[in-house]
C-alpha cells in the first residue's frame, strides 16, 4: 500500500471507504430521501453568512438539518485523520509545481483561488459535485450524472496531461 504524501501514514483500505460511502449513500436515501453531495453542503455554509435569495431558498433550507452536520463531520473526520498521523501544519509547498513556477505566496493564493473558481464553474455548470453524480447519480443509473462524471473526468485527465506534459515536463 503506497504511504500518503504528507507523514507516510498508510491510508485506510480502499475496500472500506467505499464500504463506508455506500453505507452512508443507502441510509440517506433510506432514512432522509436525500440525495449524497457536497456542493449543496457548501451552500448551506455560505448561506449562514449571506441572506440573498438565492441562499434562502426553501430547498436548501430544508436540507439544513442532515446537510451541515454532515460537512461538519467531514471537517472533524480530516482533523481526527490528521491528528492520528502525526499532525498537520500548513505549508506553502506545491511540490514539482514550486520547482517549475517559483511562485510567490501571491501567486500561489492566485493559482489556488483560480482553482477554486473552476471546481465551482464546473459543479454549477453539471448540476452537482462529482461526489452526487459520481457516487449518487450513477448508482442510481442516471444518465445526466454519467455523462457528468465522465466530462468530469476527462476535465482531470486533460489538466494532468497539460500539468506534466507542458508545465512540468
Amino acid at each position: 500500500m503506497t504511504p500518503l504524501i504528507l507523514h507516510d501514514a498508510a491510508p485506510m483500505p480502499w475496500s472500506m471507504a467505499g464500504m463506508a460511502i455506500a453505507a452512508i449513500t443507502a441510509l440517506l436515501l433510506l432514512f432522509q430521501n436525500r440525495r449524497l453531495g457536497i456542493s449543496t453542503g457548501f451552500e448551506d455554509v455560505c448561506s449562514l453568512a449571506s441572506r440573498t435569495g438565492y441562499f434562502s431558498r426553501a430547498s436548501l433550507r430544508d436540507g439544513r438539518r442532515w446537510r451541515l452536520p454532515f460537512i461538519g463531520g467531514l471537517v472533524l473526520g480530516g482533523v481526527i485523520a490528521a491528528i492520528s498521523t502525526g499532525g498537520w501544519q500548513p505549508t506553502w509547498a506545491l511540490g514539482m509545481l514550486d520547482d517549475t513556477l517559483a511562485l510567490e505566496p501571491a501567486g500561489k493564493l492566485a493559482w489556488m483561488f483560480a482553482g477554486g473558481l473552476f471546481i465551482g464553474f464546473g459543479t454549477r455548470l453539471g448540476g452537482g459535485c462529482t461526489s452526487g453524480h459520481g457516487i449518487f447519480g450513477l448508482s442510481n443509473l442516471e444518465w445526466p450524472s454519467l455523462v457528468t462524471t465522465i466530462c468530469f473526468m476527462m476535465g482531470g485527465l486533460i489538466t494532468t496531461q497539460l500539468l506534466y506534459r507542458v508545465v512540468l515536463p
